[in-house]
C-alpha cells in the first residue's frame, strides 16, 4: 500500500507570532508554564472513533423524511446512534453541536439571550454523552461559532461578530462554552473547535470577514471557558485542513483534519507537544449530507489501505477518527458501518 505523507508540522506555527513570542528560553512554548495540559492517555489508547456532521442542514435520504430541526431532534434516537457506533468498533464519538448554522440540539440560555429560536427543549447532546458512557465510549463535542462568511448572517450580527467593540462577541461565545461545560461536566470528555481562522487572521487560512480593528481573540480565555466544569476535558483549536497553526499553547490535542489517508504521523506528539490525531472522511468528502433524496455515501477507500493507515497511526499512539455520512433522520451509512466492523476485525 502507498500512503501519501504530508506531515502536519509547525510549518506555519511561527507565522505572525515570531520565534521569541512562541518559544521560551528552554525551547518550550512560552505559555506552557501557565497552562496544565490535560492527560490525553485515554485518547492515545484509542484505535479509532467515528464522527458525524448531523446538523440543521442535514437532508433526508427518503422523499418524505424532512422535518423541522426541533422535530428532527425530538425523533433522533440517541441510544440507536451510539449503538451503531459501538457495534462498528468505535471507541469514541465526535458529535456536531453546531456547524454552519448556529442551531444547537440542546437547551442553552446563553444562546437564547443572543438570538431566540436556535435551541431545543430536548437535550440531545446530554443524552448522547450519557449513552456513550453507558457503552464505554468517550464523547467529544464539535462546536463551530458559526461566524463564517455569512453562512449565518443573522447570527453573526446578533452575537457581535461585526460590532466595532469585539468584547460582546467574546463574552457571548464564552458564555455558551461555560454554560455547556458546567452542565455536562465529566460527561463531556473533549471539545473539537472549528473555524478559529474566522476569529483570528494569523493562521494559514484567514476567513475573517469583519474588521477586527486590531483586536486579538483571547484563546486562553476561550480554553478556560471550555474547561468549565471539568478541567481534564481535552481541547483542540483547529487551524484548518492539513495545517497546524498554533493559535495558543492552551490546548491538548491536534485537530488533525486530513480528509484523506494522508499526513502519516511519526510520533504520538506534534512538535508543539500536542497529542496527535487524524480525522478522515471515510465516505462523503463534503462532510455534511446536504442534498435531498440522495443516497448515503459508501466508503471511498479499499479496506486494506484503511487498515494499514490505522495501524501506522496507532503504532505512534495516534487515534484515527472516521467521519461517516448521516442523514436528517439520524441514519448512518450502513455500508460505512459494515466497513468499520470489518476494519475492527482486521485490527484485532
Amino acid at each position: 500500500m502507498e500512503i501519501r505523507v504530508c506531515s502536519l508540522t509547525r510549518r506555519a506555527a511561527l507565522k505572525g507570532l515570531g520565534a521569541a513570542a512562541l518559544l521560551g528560553a528552554a525551547g518550550r512554548p512560552a505559555f506552557a508554564a501557565a497552562y496544565r495540559p490535560a492527560n490525553t492517555d485515554w485518547f492515545a489508547n484509542c484505535r479509532f472513533g467515528i464522527s458525524t456532521h448531523w446538523t440543521a442542514q442535514s437532508q433526508p435520504v427518503g422523499q418524505d423524511d424532512w422535518l423541522p430541526f426541533n422535530e428532527a431532534v425530538d425523533r433522533f434516537s440517541a441510544s440507536g446512534y451510539v449503538d451503531q457506533a459501538a457495534r462498528a468498533g468505535a471507541e469514541y464519538v465526535i458529535f456536531t453541536g453546531a456547524h454552519a448554522l448556529q442551531m444547537l440540539p440542546a437547551p442553552s440560555a446563553a444562546i437564547d439571550r443572543i438570538a431566540l429560536g436556535r435551541t431545543t427543549t430536548r437535550d440531545l447532546i446530554g443524552e448522547l454523552a450519557d449513552a456513550c458512557h453507558a457503552r464505554g465510549l468517550r464523547f467529544i463535542l464539535y462546536y463551530n461559532h458559526s461566524c463564517n462568511s455569512a453562512d449565518d448572517s443573522a447570527w453573526e450580527h446578533a452575537v457581535g461578530y461585526h460590532a466595532v467593540d469585539k468584547s460582546r462577541l467574546v463574552s457571548n461565545l464564552l458564555s455558551i462554552l461555560s454554560e455547556l461545560g458546567t452542565r455536562y461536566g465529566s460527561r463531556l470528555d473533549a471539545w473539537w473547535f472549528d473555524s478559529c481562522f474566522s476569529l483570528d487572521p494569523r493562521g494559514v487560512y484567514n476567513s475573517v470577514t469583519t474588521d477586527m480593528h486590531g483586536f486579538q481573540f483571547p484563546w486562553e480565555d476561550w480554553t478556560a471557558a471550555a474547561k468549565t466544569g471539568y478541567e481534564d476535558r481535552l481541547v483542540t483549536l483547529s487551524s484548518g485542513m492539513l495545517t497546524h497553526f498554533l493559535y495558543s499553547t492552551h490546548q491538548d490535542y491536534e485537530g488533525g483534519e486530513a480528509n484523506d489517508l494522508v499526513a502519516v504521523p511519526t510520533s504520538r506528539y506534534t512538535p508543539d507537544h500536542l497529542q496527535a490525531h487524524r480525522w478522515v472522511c471515510l465516505d462523503n468528502p463534503g462532510w455534511v449530507h446536504g442534498r435531498v433524496k440522495t443516497p448515503l455515501a459508501a466508503p471511498r477507500f479499499p479496506l486494506a489501505n484503511v487498515t494499514d493507515y490505522v495501524r501506522v497511526c496507532n503504532r505512534s499512539s495516534v487515534p484515527v477518527t472516521f467521519n461517516l455520512d448521516i442523514d436528517r433522520t439520524g441514519l448512518i451509512s450502513p455500508e460505512s458501518l459494515a466497513f468499520l466492523r470489518q476494519l475492527k476485525q482486521q485490527l484485532s
